[in-house]
């Protein structure tokens, strides 16, 4: 499950987003662009010590998939993947990274495009006491139960409209730039929808080496 607190971050998800997109080659909508959250949905953590969570942006007339992990202390080896740092009013300063270079993110990710793996439930710390709420995307792996087994450090590369992401005997394709209605070249896939969303997008394509 991933236990959310109501907080203030300064600055905020979108902030640091907007700051660091216009970089990545898949991110030229998101210069000069306003960005608003359409949606997101996060995935567990097995330890409980990293937030995963997946924003999809509107930048002007495009749609941005966003995936980023949420850490308490640095990671060294991910230094060059850092979106930026934040101050979390609840659980001090947390050090924001890009997803597709997170090993947890990854692992948790092929569990839930090849091994039917759920998203997180989610819960709100409310006056002391947790109240479920309902993610405001609904994401859905095709794959079935199999082990996806060790995968070992990520190696992503950005493109114009996806990162393709190396992992053990994996490779994920994580759209960024999201297409409604764009064919899948074979393979497991995750597919998503929200408000406004009601036929499922595909949101990451996945192969075994």
């Amino acid at each position: 499950m991933a236990i959310i607190h109501r907080a203030t971050l300064r600055p905020s998800k979108l902030e640091l987003v907007a700051g660091w997109a216009p970089g990545r080659p898949w991110g030229a909508a998101a210069a000069g662009a306003a960005l608003e959250q359409v949606a997101a949905y996060r995935f567990d953590d097995p330890a409980g010590e990293v937030g995963t969570e997946t924003l999809v942006l509107r930048a002007g007339d495009t749609l941005l998939h966003v995936p980023l992990t949420y850490r308490g202390a640095p990671v060294p080896e991910q230094e060059e993947h850092l979106v930026g740092t934040t101050e979390h009013s609840v659980l001090g300063r947390r050090w924001v990274y890009d997803a597709c270079a997170d090993p947890v993110y990854v692992a948790a990710l092929a569990a839930v495009v090849l091994g039917g793996a759920p998203q997180a439930e989610e819960y709100v710390h409310v006056d002391g006491r947790r109240e479920r709420r309902d993610p405001t995307a609904r994401v859905t792996g095709s794959g079935g139960a199999a082990d996806v087994g060790p995968l070992g450090a990520p190696s992503p590369t950005d493109g114009a409209d996806a990162t393709t992401v190396r992992a053990g005997h994996l490779e994920l394709v994580v759209r960024r730039v999201l297409t409604p209605g764009a064919p899948v070249d074979g393979g497991a896939t995750l597919t998503g929808t929200w408000a406004d969303q009601a036929d499922p997008i595909v949101l990451v394509s996945a192969r075994r080496l």
